[in-house]
């Protein structure tokens, strides 16, 4: 009997923060040419972006009811006090799925304690958000401290992504062919936040991509708190070169000196395509604990 935390793959969390926290992560299924792959799992990022490059179909879908209960059965079965965090309802089905094999489990487990909580975040900003509540839970908190904490950092995590081409967008039903046509054209490229409702907005549009780089190292200032005092969530579509000079640039600008850093995985990549780049923070200061200890 114990208190445990659990995530899925949407988080984007780098394998080695994972295994040294012993987190346990729920893959996200990945159909490449009609086969079942898992995010992180069976298939990584070092190798999926080529997969998409080739030209293979490749889709996705949420974790299912069946998946969840495999992944949390375990922790009925030793009745543990279980806290799920989510990707958000915004994007994905994740969290009715989620809630309907609670429903089957507490048929069987009738005492089972899960607490599923909506992200309503994507990608390094959901893993950003979990990473401090992990060290929250290691510091010795309580589940209803915990659930109260997660309210916080899902609520202030901001997302500010840029994408290099919007053939993923498209082809992901984001962007109309006229659109996609015409920004590929003008080399329009998006900036795309996640709302306060968990869904994925292009809210601006800049040429070039230079000027999009830019523009996100921009709106990090503008949005975020006390930036030189936090961690940054940084990812990137198979493009650590870029990444490595946006790194730098939010260093330039803004004194940041912790990061946590990685690919943007399988399930969200496939819509995005390569080249993505991404960056998350908190945008008022972190009452819970003292910053710069993310790792």
């Amino acid at each position: 009997m114990a208190l445990r935390l659990i995530s899925d793959s949407a988080t984007d969390l780098p394998r080695d923060y994972r295994e040294k926290h012993d987190l346990h992560i729920i893959p996200t299924p990945v159909v490449i040419e009609g086969t079942d792959y898992f995010d992180g799992q069976t298939i990584l990022p070092e190798d999926f972006y080529d997969i998409l490059r080739s030209g293979s179909d490749v889709k996705t879908y949420h974790i299912n009811q069946y998946m969840f209960r495999q992944h949390f059965e375990p922790y009925a079965k030793n009745n543990d006090t279980l806290i799920y965090f989510c990707f958000s309802t915004g994007i994905a089905g994740t969290f009715n799925a989620a809630n309907l094999a609670k429903e089957e489990l507490l048929e069987d487990y009738p005492s089972f304690d899960l607490t599923i909580i909506d992200s309503k975040c994507a990608s390094i900003g959901f893993g950003l958000a979990v990473a401090y509540l992990v060290q929250y839970y290691e510091a010795g908190a309580s589940k209803e401290q915990i659930i109260e904490a997660a309210r916080f950092y899902f609520d202030h995590m901001e997302h500010v992504f840029t994408v290099e081409t919007l053939e993923y967008l498209f082809k992901g039903g984001r962007l109309s062919k006229t659109a996609a046509l015409a920004g590929t054209i003008l080399d329009i490229k998006p900036i795309i936040e996640v709302t306060d409702d968990g869904c994925l907005t292009a809210f601006e549009k800049v040429r070039g991509r230079h000027k999009s780089l830019k523009r996100v190292v921009e709106l990090t200032g503008e949005r975020g708190f006390d930036l030189s005092n936090q961690t940054i969530g940084i990812v990137h579509g198979d493009c650590q070169d870029t990444m490595l000079n946006v790194k730098q640039m939010l260093q330039d600008a803004y004194g940041c000196t912790s990061f946590l850093e990685n690919y943007v995985g399988c399930a969200i990549g496939a819509h995005t395509g390569p080249g993505i780049i991404g960056i998350t923070f908190l945008s008022e200061k972190d009452p819970y604990q003292e910053p710069l200890k993310i790792l």
